[in-house]
């Protein structure tokens, strides 16, 4: 019998923890417009011949971004662009991308 009780409260201490918080999409950044000139609000660009962004790895993004703004990649309208913005703007900016659906 103390088993029994002892089985039914570990089961209703299980169903009765919190369960973990979903990953939230990221706010809309400030910066947005910036980009979203080029690339489109949800990363499907609307120019032809300019890369969609919607549902990069974020990884690779935070690293498009550095390689840019250090000139490693050598694209003059990219490097102007990312040259004004902080650190945590550039970050703000590759996680809204990466959390965004990717384009068909």
């Amino acid at each position: 019998m103390p088993r029994l009780i002892l089985a039914a409260l570990a089961a209703a201490a299980c169903l009765s923890a919190p369960l973990p918080a979903q990953a939230q999409a990221p706010a809309k950044p400030a910066r947005l417009g910036l980009c979203a000139a080029c690339h489109g609000e949800s990363g499907r660009a609307p120019i032809k011949g300019t890369p969609h962004l919607a549902g990069q790895d974020l990884d690779y993004l935070k690293s498009a971004l550095a390689a840019y703004r250090s000139g490693a990649r050598d694209v003059a309208v990219m490097r102007a662009a990312v040259g004004a913005l902080s650190q945590a703007e550039l970050d703000q900016l590759a996680a809204w991308y990466a959390q965004q659906p990717p384009a068909p």
